[in-house]
């Protein structure tokens, strides 16, 4: 039986993760953008019980002890580790929005995770190649969690032989620019993915296929073609009925000129704008097409966060 090791109380670490946006249209669970929008998460070991400390995004909704999700996962992890925390001291700014397809999820993988790696000695901490499958096989697939981990746009797959996953960055064209329409209603990740069909046919198998590498060309080096690179057809038809104001949205915009796709598992729009001034025209464009069904949007440019998930060693105890 491995022995497990007590970590001592006063250490404590600072972790800020990125929102992303997955999928990207036609990248299904394999693609993934990191967007300048962090929630920062301290974490420190206490001799006593669990607490949780929460501001901004769904601080009134989220437990303040050890059922907090960070905390949960945290620990999780430390055990897997071989290692122990008697207790832990949570502290959290959410700027995520939750339950609104932008990642705040894989936020708090990410962070529990690369924080309780961060309270462990340095010489045992993993290797930054590992810590993609340590966060992936919690969320279960790689698109959010890899553009969190690095930054920037990802596309990732799974090992041959079920050895977990890999990833890598993509060189993403400096024009390409994110604007992200959030409604002010939510979606689970569970109930997008329950509506999704069991098989589809091989045409559009196919189609998928050639979208998704052309969605690679865009992002790298051509990003007029982001239009006909974003069109999907494996999931975001099939999620309409469970997000009719967001289908809606998308088909509008993309009828105006815009690539617009579904964020990760919805109900937030995502537009990769061809430059500034695109973003610009799509920003308006989102105001004149929204606000007839009673659903209230907050549209942001949040930017491309190049730099993905920060740590920062704040005591070692």
């Amino acid at each position: 039986m491995r022995e497990i090791r007590d970590l001592n109380p006063g250490a404590a670490v600072r972790v800020a993760a990125p929102a992303t946006s997955a999928n990207l249209g036609p990248g299904f669970d394999a693609m993934g953008l990191a967007l300048e929008l962090r929630d920062e998460v301290e974490l420190a070991v206490v001799d006593g019980p669990d607490t949780a400390r929460v501001e901004g995004e769904g601080a009134e909704a989220l437990p303040t002890d050890g059922d907090h999700l960070i905390l949960r996962l945290a620990h999780a992890h430390l055990t897997r580790r071989g290692f122990r925390a008697p207790g832990l001291a949570l502290r959290a700014v959410n700027r995520i929005p939750h339950a609104r397809g932008l990642g705040s999820s894989a936020a708090a993988v990410v962070t529990a995770v690369l924080g309780a790696e961060g309270l462990l000695p340095v010489a045992e901490r993993l290797a930054p190649e590992e810590l993609l499958d340590a966060t992936a096989r919690r969320e279960g697939h790689p698109d959010n969690v890899a553009p969190a981990l690095v930054g920037g746009a990802t596309v990732s797959w799974a090992r041959e032989g079920g050895r977990g996953w890999a990833t890598a960055p993509l060189a993403l064209h400096p024009d390409v620019t994110p604007v992200v329409a959030i409604p002010d209603t939510t979606l689970s990740t569970r109930t997008a993915r329950s509506v999704l069909p069991a098989s589809v046919a091989h045409a559009v198998a196919a189609e998928q296929a050639g979208r998704a590498a052309l969605l690679t060309l865009a992002l790298t080096a051509r990003p007029d073609l982001l239009l006909p690179a974003t069109r999907d057809r494996l999931h975001q038809d099939a999620r309409a009925e469970a997000m009719p104001s967001s289908a809606a949205l998308v088909a509008g915009l993309r009828a105006a000129g815009h690539a617009a796709v579904v964020s990760g598992a919805g109900p937030t729009v995502l537009v990769l704008a061809p430059g500034e001034e695109a973003a610009r025209r799509a920003v308006d464009a989102v105001g004149g097409l929204t606000g007839g069904d009673g659903t209230a949007w907050r549209v942001l440019t949040p930017g491309v966060a190049a730099e993905g998930a920060r740590v920062d060693s704040l005591h070692h105890g």
